[in-house]
């Protein structure tokens, strides 16, 4: 569908669409969503090879990062997490906060009339996330302040041993990184964690605790958590907001419509706009996939990236205008609403409900309260999660307080 429109905010320059697996020295590119999908299924054939884990020290802590695990202990550790992000548990537990909070934040926001939904946002999802992982001793504006901190790194390619840092870079990283995390522990992991020693509660670190997890086990998880759970989620709000303001026509059907057609809305603004826009995988052993008449055989020690735009935008795979906003469009038996915008296979985000709800239940505030987006936000990209971010989202409210909020 060549004269189908392109709905994207986030294209990054540079990237293509073709080839749908290409082939680079011992790199490999994966945009079919076919293919992608049975690699990031190809379980013991494959590690992790993202967000610099490879070169994260090994040995230092007593428990593998849920997010860099593999095999067996990744299987059990995510079992054990998965029960806190159930939907059912997500719906009923935290709905209620999600609201009040919501109604919080909206409400200085009706106060002054206006907002900026990229700061707006970051405090809920910060707060949000903070209850279901168990983060609730410290302010929520100081510990925002600190997480969003950990993504001031300096560039890197991950295709090169070195991730092609100068010994300048390095250090710098180094600090960038070490800094941060020292903050993080000293304000706000250590208070939760000391408070659950004596009083565990219905939430991850105290269910860390009780595995046998040591502190640095625990910040390293509750990092984990912060970045991955809390700063995207962050930056969906924003683009599905955007997308939202942008088409009138889906607004008010958005506004209109049950939670089942909302959440599904959402799921196809999150697969044309996946905030993570790269996964990385290192084959172990080798891997073999193909696609149509096609086989290719990826060796051990080649490294695999999964082009997640590319794959959720996969004309044979989503049918018709692959690149354009379809609520439920027909999909492959299998394929997640979302694509892979929340992964696949063993290391599939096991949060995608909690973000779903979470953005519903502030957008259906924001929208009724029919706001106008002020001016043109600015958009770049973050080396860490390979993704997009959204700053300046300013808005300004029509009918402050809203009409009715649909449920």
């Amino acid at each position: 569908m060549a004269d189908a429109p392109d709905q994207r905010w986030a294209v990054k320059p540079g990237e293509r669409s073709e080839p749908r697996v290409e082939r680079d020295g011992t790199v490999w590119r994966i945009r079919s969503l076919a293919v992608a999908r049975q690699v990031l299924r190809a379980r013991d054939r494959t590690t992790q090879a993202g967000f610099t884990s490879e070169k994260i020290p090994k040995g230092y802590l007593k428990h593998h990062p849920i997010l860099l695990s593999d095999g067996p202990l990744h299987d059990e550790q995510r079992s054990k997490v998965a029960r806190f992000l159930a939907p059912t548990v997500v719906a009923e537990r935290y709905t209620g906060r999600m609201e009040a909070c919501a109604d919080r934040l909206l409400a200085t926001a009706d106060a002054e009339g206006s907002c900026r939904l990229d700061d707006l946002a970051l405090l809920y999802s910060v707060e949000v996330t903070a209850e279901v992982v168990g983060l609730t001793n410290s302010p929520v504006p100081e510990m925002a302040r600190r997480l969003v901190t950990f993504f001031n790194q300096p560039p890197f390619d991950i295709a090169r041993a070195d991730l092609g840092r100068t010994a300048s870079q390095w250090a710098s990283a180094a600090v960038n990184g070490l800094v941060p995390i020292v903050r993080f522990y000293l304000a706000d992991a250590r208070p939760a964690i000391r408070a659950r020693r004596r009083e565990p509660q219905r939430d991850v670190i105290s269910h860390l605790i009780a595995e046998g997890y040591n502190n640095a086990d625990i910040l390293v998880e509750c990092v984990t958590y912060g970045t991955a759970g809390m700063v995207t989620t962050r930056e969906f709000i924003s683009m599905a907001c955007c997308h939202l303001l942008r088409d009138r026509r889906l607004q008010e059907r958005y506004l209109a419509a049950a939670q089942a057609e909302r959440l599904a809305i959402l799921n196809e603004i999150i697969r044309l706009e996946p905030v993570v826009g790269h996964l990385y995988r290192r084959a172990q052993q080798p891997v073999e996939v193909a696609e149509g008449d096609t086989t290719w055989t990826i060796d051990p020690g080649h490294l695999i990236d999964v082009c997640v735009r590319q794959a959720n935008a996969d004309p044979q795979a989503l049918g018709e205008a692959p690149l354009g906003l379809c609520p439920a469009r027909p999909l492959p038996s299998g394929v997640n609403a979302a694509g892979l915008s929340f992964g696949d296979g063993a290391h599939k985000c096991p949060g995608q409900p909690l973000a779903l709800l979470e953005a519903d239940v502030l957008l259906t505030r924001l929208m009724a309260r029919r706001p106008r987006l002020v001016g043109e936000p600015r958009l770049g990209w973050d080396n860490l999660i390979e993704g997009y971010w959204l700053r300046d989202v300013e808005l300004s409210f029509e009918a402050p307080g809203g009409d009715s909020i649909p449920r």
